[in-house]
């Protein structure tokens, strides 16, 4: 398997462990990334200028095109805005006429209706890998460790652009990922509520409230740790997680881990190649727990 790999800004900038947990697992699965000259998707001006938005999105599904490979993306938000993008630019005429004049004036080219294949990297270990080959490659099976998972909003969501290929309202994808590397997936509630990262910018207090309820369901359930992927949902609970926990004078101990660093150990690769430095909240009683 070959993919272009899609960053995104976020991961590059703040979330430097998932770039890198994804690669060292990929490389152990057989899957090649492949590094293009992409620019940012579109995501964050499409509440502006949803042409403008759309327009970024069409640029870099034409660089994939062109390089004859489908796009894989780690950030949730950046596989919709692309995926949207594909599917909207394929039915409406209009607004693809939008697009082209602008890229006409602003770069001198247009979009031709280029459709990569774009797919989470979530998606691509539990569709394209399964789960029955990645418990086949598990070397350190993860027995023991109570892993509480978050799938946040954009994942699975809207889920006829992803040919409903997981249920929005009882999503099982994530969970069976996780229960693939002999880690028990626990059920808690408010499993599906937002991490509050969208409104970050808007409303920072309703954000981190948003935020610390779930930390405070997360500890008081004791979870060894919460897996998610999407780099957004990653800032809120872990980076964010020591700034709330200063601001009430109490500690919530919940370790946050991109699924490609738990896949990672159950895998055996070295810790120090998944990028546990990088992250906020300690991690150390997690990887005793674990065992590496």
């Amino acid at each position: 398997m070959r993919y272009a790999v899609f960053l995104g800004c976020t991961i590059p900038a703040r979330q430097m462990n998932y770039e890198q947990s994804a690669r060292a697992v990929a490389d152990a699965l057989g899957i090649e990334l492949v590094d293009a000259e992409f620019g940012c998707c579109g995501f964050p001006v499409e509440p502006l200028d949803e042409v403008k938005a759309l327009s970024m999105a069409a640029m870099n599904l034409k660089k994939a095109s062109e390089a004859g490979l489908d796009v894989v993306a780690l950030c949730s938000a950046c596989t919709e805005m692309m995926t949207k993008a594909k599917d909207l630019l394929a039915r409406d005429a209009g607004t693809l006429r939008k697009v082209n004049k602008l890229l006409s004036k602003q770069l001198g080219t247009e979009y031709g209706g280029e459709a990569p294949e774009v797919i989470h990297f979530a998606r691509l270990l539990y569709e394209k890998v399964g789960t029955d080959r990645i418990r086949e490659l598990v070397k350190h099976p993860l027995d023991g460790l109570r892993v509480a998972t978050h799938y946040g909003c954009h994942y699975m969501r809207p889920s006829k652009l992803y040919s409903e290929f997981d249920d929005p309202e009882s999503p099982r994808s994530l969970d069976e990922l996780v229960e693939a590397t002999g880690a028990e997936s626990v059920d808690y509630p408010g499993k599906k509520d937002c991490c509050g990262g969208g409104i970050l910018a808007v409303g920072e207090k309703v954000a981190k409230e948003m935020t610390r309820r779930k930390l405070e369901t997360l500890s008081q359930a004791g979870v060894d740790a919460l897996v998610l992927i999407c780099p957004f949902c990653g800032i809120m609970y872990d980076r964010y997680q020591k700034l709330i926990a200063g601001e009430l004078e109490k500690s919530f101990d919940v370790p946050v881990l991109y699924y490609p660093q738990l896949l990672g150990l159950a895998l055996g690769l070295d810790p120090d190649s998944l990028g546990f430095d990088v992250n906020s909240v300690r991690v150390d009683g997690l990887l005793e727990k674990a065992g590496v």
